[in-house]
């Protein structure tokens, strides 16, 4: 580690092996927790090439468990990368939520929050949810309420390893940035939020290569989601655009509106307020335009105004709160 520590500080490139072999033995115990802070500490100070993106992502992906099962749902994620530094709630996942209950099968990649008072695993804690890697409880809640979670250290040892060494820095770590990539049951539809456009960049080279449905979502001023409180850009297969809230139907927000609390307690309650329809109006669209994104990005032949009033619907009817009952007694 010395010696690849040298390199880096004279700013020097990993190739894509030499990544990919560094992130394997850090799996496997062979670097200390300073090693470990040292390392990821680099890539605060520099951005991460291609490259080296691309050979962390390979040994992430070697390392996870097997639940191959689970990707014949050809379920969907709905993810950010985290690390812009906004405390939302838990947008992401209530928007998970939200598209199960329109019927649409959801793989739930989550973590503890790093940068964030609540992560999707915080906020599933709170509700007495118990992880599991066990592929029959996942398929049986993929089965009967069209969505799984899986709390990502129980399926990736590395991730596991360096968890404590991120809790401990508590800043963006390109762990950020390759949460988004490694779900285990690597399906084959995502909406992936990130907090700048150069990083929405590198995801739309990676994702070019493959034959991911994707969706791309980047608020311009500086969210990892649709935030609705300026103009946001969304890339997929068929182009990128730049829309206004104004244009999908909804209203502009602002920061605070969207602010997750000061506790896993805190926002657990906001989370509450969505899933039971009793959500501020902010809180709400902002679920709705992420929920919209991923059932547009599972069918691109509905409209965006289609996409939202499905996920609309399912809020006000109750059915995401009955999805959301009927998740807690499968997995609590």
């Amino acid at each position: 580690m010395k010696q690849i520590l040298n390199r880096l500080f004279e700013h020097q490139y990993l190739n894509r092996t030499e990544a990919k072999e560094i992130l394997t033995k850090m799996a496997a115990g062979g670097y200390n927790e300073s090693e470990i802070a040292a390392f990821i500490s680099v890539f605060l100070m520099r951005s991460i090439s291609v490259d080296e993106f691309l050979g962390f992502s390979d040994a992430l992906l070697d390392l996870r468990a097997n639940v191959d099962a689970l990707a014949a749902y050809n379920p969907i994620d709905i993810v950010g990368t985290g690390g812009d530094n906004k405390n939302t709630f838990n947008i992401s996942t209530l928007s998970c939520f939200v598209v199960a209950s329109a019927g649409y099968k959801v793989a739930k990649h989550g973590n503890y929050g790093a940068t964030s008072v609540s992560g999707a695993s915080n906020v599933m804690e709170q509700h007495g949810v118990k992880f599991t890697s066990d592929v029959s409880k996942l398929e049986e809640s993929l089965d009967k309420i069209n969505i799984a979670y899986m709390h990502a250290p129980l399926f990736n040892n590395a991730l596991k390893v360096v968890a404590p060494v991120r809790k401990a820095l508590g800043v963006r770590t390109f762990f950020n940035m390759l949460g988004p990539v490694v779900n285990p049951i690597k399906p084959k539809r995502t909406v992936l939020g990130v907090f700048n456009l150069k990083m929405a960049r590198l995801y739309f080279y990676m994702y070019q290569q493959t034959d991911v449905d994707y969706s791309i979502v980047h608020s311009l001023d500086g969210y990892d989601e649709i935030s609705l409180t300026g103009d946001f850009k969304l890339i997929n297969k068929f182009g990128e655009k730049i829309y206004s809230p104004e244009q999908i139907g909804l209203s502009r927000c602002t920061e605070k509106e969207l602010d997750g609390g000061t506790s896993p307690e805190e926002a657990s309650k906001i989370f509450d307020n969505v899933i039971n329809n009793t959500a501020t109006t902010a809180q709400k669209n902002a679920v709705i335009a992420n929920a919209a994104t991923a059932i547009q990005t599972i069918d691109s032949t509905i409209s965006f105004e289609e996409a939202i009033a499905q996920a609309r619907e399912s809020i006000e009817s109750g059915r995401t709160r009955e999805t959301f009952k009927k998740f807690l007694e499968l997995n609590s």
